[in-house]
């Protein structure tokens, strides 16, 4: 069975940083992507990075502060947030697109809250 667990969630003054952790365990045939998600209360979940082995990919918001990076002996992906906002707070899910056995399955992991005061 296939786990995804975050770590690294905290409350950090504006300007600070932090960065975010996911490990994928289980049986894992391929990683075809890992990325981060967050939600905002009252609003959806938007995307905040994703890697895949064709390169990276990043929200307006975040280009210039968010760094995404993995590590495939590891099965984790790490988010280096620089340069925090209030706007950042949110909560911050992992999300993975493994190949497991024969299938392509998505994984979502539990949430991890980020909070950037002023």
């Amino acid at each position: 069975q296939v786990q995804l667990v975050e770590s690294g969630g905290g409350l950090v003054q504006a300007g600070g940083s932090l960065r975010l952790s996911c490990t994928a365990s289980g049986i894992i045939f391929r990683i075809n992507a890992m990325g981060w998600y967050r939600q905002a209360p009252g609003k959806q979940r938007e995307l905040v990075a994703v890697i895949t082995s064709g390169g990276t990919n990043y929200a307006d918001s975040v280009k210039g502060r968010f760094t995404i990076s993995i590590d495939n002996a590891k099965n984790t992906v790490y988010l280096q947030m620089n340069t925090l906002k209030p706007e950042d707070t949110a909560v911050y899910y992992c999300n993975a697109d493994l190949t497991v056995g024969v299938s392509n399955i998505d994984y979502w992991g539990q949430g991890t809250q980020v909070t950037v005061s002023s």
